[in-house]
């Protein structure tokens, strides 16, 4: 059992290229089927996929602190569920026995309207028309190497695995205080009303402990995601963030040293006054992109528009064949044992 401060004998790394994302929600499916479908779990979505720019989920998702400045922790605060967005409720008998054709509304618990939810403000984005522009980002348990929700339990009801580098949280030792949700500045942890616990994501830990991939990257249709150890030099992650430097963390600011990163999206060139597109001018401010994946975003764009290039000249590229992966085998590192091939134990009644 690791401590905030140890490192894990080996990292587990994941890698999401944000220009291959189709928004279809496979993963979160994928994760939500298989992981929170338990009591008090109805409106946990361990693994979300939001439209950016947008409000994410919970609402505002980087506006309610945590993380860390110049090393000092920042106080941060536990969204309301509405800002997460419940399990809603939807009234079928109306629509289907009722006098007049109404539609299908959405209702909260207690009657009324959501104001908020999961993927709220999908497909929505940025800037004027014709620049308008949006990305989807998948958000996961970044298993962080400086964990603030780790620093932030007074009962050590979290803990780091020393084999990958994975956060767990010890739901025995947890006692519902929420200070890990609180710390956490992605909010990537929920609290589960039922058991006064905190749950967060896994990393599906059984599943890679059997050769298996994680079910959101195993059931990706756009080969959008990347797993391997990081100390693996010929592994996906370790290329893409220390040799071609494409993949970044998500909101650096925030000091966690997250372990999943992200390839930038690109974009369409911006219009001209011509109504003609300008090669020069980037469709997604600038700005918006160092905010979100930090100073190096820039020269992560060059490279991968760079390598771009030279496969349409038809010359090679290993960062293309890396992003493209042709094999999907190659997208899951040590992870490609078929779950549908795994011997299980027989069923005892």
């Amino acid at each position: 059992m690791g401590t905030a401060t140890s490192r894990p004998a080996r990292q587990l790394a994941m890698v999401f290229d944000l220009n291959k994302c189709l928004g279809c929600q496979s993963c979160s499916i994928a994760c939500k089927t298989l992981w929170t479908d338990g009591p008090g779990m109805e409106s946990m979505w361990w693994n979300i996929v939001n439209t950016m720019p947008g409000g994410g989920t919970p609402r505002d998702v980087f506006s309610h602190g945590g993380g860390y400045r110049d090393g000092q922790p920042v106080p941060g605060k536990f969204p309301a569920q509405r800002e997460y967005g419940e399990a809603w409720d939807f009234d079928q008998q109306a629509v289907f026995s009722g006098s007049e054709r109404i539609p299908l509304h959405p209702r909260e618990r207690d009657g009324s309207t959501p104001s908020w939810g999961p993927n709220w403000d999908e497909d929505l984005g940025g800037g004027v028309y014709p620049d308008s522009f949006f990305f989807y980002l998948q958000q996961i348990c970044a298993n962080c190497s400086k964990p603030a929700c780790l620093e932030a339990c007074p009962r050590e009801g979290l803990y780091r695995r020393e084999e990958d580098g994975i956060i767990l949280i010890d739901e025995e030792r947890c006692n519902g205080y929420r200070f890990c949700a609180e710390a956490c500045p992605y909010k990537r942890i929920y609290f589960n009303p039922q058991r006064a616990v905190a749950q967060k994501c896994i990393a599906c830990y059984p599943r890679l402990e059997a050769g298996v991939a994680p079910a959101c990257v195993r059931q990706c249709p756009g080969r959008v995601r990347h797993i391997d150890y990081m100390d693996n030099k010929e592994g996906h992650p370790h290329k893409l963030v220390n040799e071609w430097k494409v993949a970044l963390p998500l909101r650096p600011d925030f000091g966690t040293e997250p372990n999943v990163f992200y390839v930038p999206p690109l974009a369409p060139s911006a219009f001209n006054e011509g109504g003609e597109f300008d090669d020069t001018k980037r469709r997604i401010p600038a700005e918006y992109l160092r905010e979100m994946f930090g100073p190096g975003v820039d020269a992560a764009l060059e490279t991968i528009e760079r390598e771009r290039e030279k496969t349409t000249r038809g010359e090679s590229s290993e960062l293309m064949d890396i992003l493209i992966s042709r094999d999907w085998n190659k997208l899951m590192g040590p992870f490609t044992q078929n779950p549908a091939e795994l011997i299980r134990p027989p069923v005892t009644r």
